[in-house]
């Protein structure tokens, strides 16, 4: 595990930079005309997905460079590492509303299942501190992407 400062810092400014398209698009719902809705709704939904897919693809190199974590929780891990992409993939199938809750779900789900996962693996305290910030700031992003929507429609 890389225990340098830097990558402690590094991870925090890009964990939170990762966080401006939710909330940009979230903010957009608000701002601009109502014809633009669709488009932004998209953009969030599509962005969801691709940071599942990363969430689930952390367990996946966390599991495979972990050299103390069993071969059968080395299998869950693996398995669970490709769940949230799928779970984003069929979230994004669904009707606005729908989708955004299974997104919504998911996103919360994966936090509470890497809370448990990331300790198998001996990451560090820190990291789920800032899964657990950058989680919370997500599903107010995508709430209020919803209730934009609702209301503007």
């Amino acid at each position: 595990m890389n225990r340098h400062f830097c990558a402690r810092k590094t991870a925090h400014v890009l964990g939170f930079a990762g966080l401006i398209p939710f909330v940009g698009l979230s903010l957009a719902c608000w701002l601009v005309q109502r014809d633009w809705l669709p488009l932004l709704v998209s953009g969030q939904i599509s962005y969801g997905v691709a940071i599942l897919s990363f969430l689930g693809g952390v367990h996946w190199g966390a599991a495979l460079l972990c050299s103390e974590i069993s071969s059968s929780r080395t299998r869950l891990a693996l398995l669970w590492g490709v769940t949230p992409s799928l779970i984003g993939v069929a979230a994004a199938q669904l009707l606005i509303g729908l989708g955004f809750a299974v997104m919504t779900a998911a996103f919360v789900a994966v936090y509470l299942i890497d809370k448990r996962l990331y300790a198998w693996y001996r990451l560090p305290d820190w990291l789920l501190v800032l899964r657990f910030r950058l989680t919370c700031v997500l599903v107010g992003a995508l709430a209020l992407t919803f209730i934009a929507v609702n209301l503007r429609s």
